[in-house]
């Protein structure tokens, strides 16, 4: 099964030196998911949410350890994969209201949209969504909602006031 391949694919990104028992396993939480079984978590973003994880953590590997690390603050933990898979529907919602749209054409290097550049983007809110996240200091994981919404506020107010000179680019 093609989703098999990217779960074990990302836990190998992000727990290179750990060897996971059986793919079906309560290890999975270590990095994020709710359950033993991580398809289960993918119902609302399903194949994208899981290849942007795995993008992520394949080609922009100490960012999301990084970000992996900080999902285990014993304050302000997250769930990691979780929110990587909220992130995905938050990058799919900015696409489709069009707060992307000048994003995508000043940073095409052809006339086609690609799965590469969805991807860089959503390596960006990742990023950037684990900093905003830590310097919250949330109370507990309770506080998600409320962060996300004013992550995303902040972030449609620059795309809206900037759009062409914000950079949706990691930092490398």
């Amino acid at each position: 099964m093609v989703d098999s391949f990217f779960t074990l694919q990302l836990w190998d990104l992000l727990q290179p030196d750990r060897l996971l028992p059986e793919r079906i396993s309560k290890h999975w939480g270590d990095i994020g998911f709710q359950g033993d079984d991580p398809k289960t978590d993918f119902r609302g973003m399903g194949l994208l949410g899981l290849i942007n994880l795995v993008y992520f953590a394949k080609e922009h590997n100490s960012h999301a350890l990084q970000a992996l690390q900080h999902s285990h603050h014993p304050k302000y933990g997250y769930s990691y994969a979780i929110v990587g898979i909220n992130l995905t529907s938050m990058a799919y919602e900015l696409m489709n209201n069009g707060l992307l749209r000048v994003h995508f054409y000043n940073n095409q290097d052809d006339s086609n949209f690609n799965l590469l550049h969805f991807n860089e983007v959503y390596c960006f809110l990742f990023s950037e969504f684990d900093d905003f996240w830590m310097k919250s200091e949330p109370e507990n994981v309770m506080a998600f909602g409320e962060i996300r919404s004013n992550f995303l506020l902040q972030l449609e107010e620059n795309l809206t006031k900037t759009p062409a000179k914000m950079s949706l680019i990691i930092r490398k």
